[in-house]
């Protein structure tokens, strides 16, 4: 009977063995652009020993999610997709999709994988694929892995745009250059939820030149509703089932656009806009109405929102308020409320973000709110005055609707999120 340390006896073994021994097998799928059948680039897809319990990538990564190896299973499937890529000689030219979890920068990169990861970030043009799994859950890491790929000069794709709302409450800070519609939403195109998203895509799409790229083509009619959606690239069995890269390629299709990402910046986001744009003196009184006509703008919009608000105590985070963001988030807003004092559940599904007491964002009263369609934040800071009325507190206030500046003072507050390298 063979004891090789690469055979498992049961399920747990069988996987521990997988993952230990690298068995790991990429195949690759065509992406082409709709309107030619030209193939513009491949998604490399993980896949497990042939016949094993864990051949289908659902097994693989619900197994690793199961026992904690999210993130050692994401940097070992990149990493054999690189190398087997690089053996097959896929040109510069030829982009590469890739899945990656944010997870994944909570684990270090195995040393043995190193090398292959590296290989791969240099000579391919990678496109990494946040996938939409855990999206909202952890947009810390979100952040901390698109400075990544952006700081190795690597493209994003959104993937699964359509089957979690978070995917739409966050593509407008992504930035992403390319945009996948899920595949239920070109399958089935006539519904409200459908629409909903195909408008939000077009207006990313519009507003920054991201590609739109539709996913699970089965058919001519499936082809004929991602064209008729504004995708100009695809990917399904239509055009090619996944398998090894061919011997030859042909030069692709459109070069990809790419996109920009706001360098990292210690300020609070009062001082990241007051950089570029005059401050007003106002008192409380006055800037209220002017935060709740923010949010109701905001939650007038077809699809999710992202709302990231900063309270200074958690006492001005009043029941009423509560009452309004809990609503927003139960329809598929992300919403996350920072203030010295407050818990990090200060209401079903939304994030709380205690503050030190020394923290200089105690000192400010921020409100942002960004969709695919509208933009708009209020950032202020209270300037030390005699005791007075709550009513009477005074601040330096900005009111603006400048996404790019908004999207930047954005980042600095879900930076916030977790502070973990």
């Amino acid at each position: 009977m063979d004891e090789s340390p690469c055979r498992g006896h049961d399920r747990d073994a069988e996987f521990e063995t997988i993952l230990r021994c690298r068995l790991l097998y990429p195949v690759y799928q065509p992406i082409v652009v709709l309107a030619t059948g030209k193939v513009a680039g491949y998604e490399a897809l993980i896949r497990g020993p042939a016949g094993s319990a864990f051949e289908s990538p659902a097994a693989l990564f619900g197994q690793a999610l199961r026992t904690g190896r999210l993130g050692e299973l994401d940097w070992a499937a990149r990493a054999m997709a690189f190398r087997r890529a690089l053996q097959a000689g896929l040109p510069y030219e030829m982009p590469l999709f890739v899945n990656v979890e944010p997870a994944t920068l909570r684990t270090r990169c195995p040393s043995d994988l190193t090398a292959s990861i590296d290989a791969g970030a240099e000579r391919l043009q990678v496109v990494a694929e946040v996938t939409e799994r855990f999206l909202g859950a952890d947009p810390a890491a979100l952040m901390m892995l698109m400075a990544r790929v952006r700081g190795r000069g690597a493209r994003m794709a959104l993937d699964d745009v359509g089957s979690n709302p978070a995917s739409l409450a966050l593509m407008s800070l992504l930035n992403p250059e390319v945009i996948k519609l899920d595949r239920g939403i070109v399958q089935h195109p006539d519904t409200t939820v459908a629409d909903q998203v195909v408008r939000a895509v077009r207006a990313q799409s519009a507003r920054t030149g991201a590609i739109v790229l539709a996913e699970g083509i089965e058919t001519p009619h499936h082809r004929a509703t991602a064209l008729a959606m504004g995708a100009t690239h695809g990917q399904g069995w239509l055009f090619g089932r996944p398998g090894p890269l061919p011997a030859r390629h042909e030069p692709p299709g459109p070069y990809l656009p790419r996109g920009t990402w706001p360098s990292a910046r210690d300020a609070t986001p009062f001082e990241i806009v007051n950089g570029h744009r005059d401050a007003t003196r106002a008192t409380k009184q006055t800037l209220i109405p002017v935060s709740t006509r923010l949010e109701t703008m905001a939650s007038r919009a077809p699809e999710a929102m992202v709302l990231l608000a900063a309270f200074q105590h958690d006492a001005h985070f009043g029941a009423r308020v509560r009452a309004r963001y809990t609503a927003w988030a139960d329809d598929g807003a992300f919403i996350a409320v920072f203030a010295h004092g407050i818990t990090p559940g200060p209401a079903p599904r939304l994030r709380g973000v205690p503050l030190a007491a020394d923290d200089p964002l105690v000192g400010e009263w921020t409100l942002i709110v960004m969709d695919s369609y509208f933009a708009g934040g209020l950032l202020a800071r209270e300037l030390p005055t005699t005791a007075g009325s709550e009513l009477h507190r005074q601040f330096d206030a900005i009111v603006t609707y400048d996404r790019a500046l908004l999207a930047e003072a954005a980042h600095s507050l879900l930076e916030r999120l977790d502070r973990q390298p």
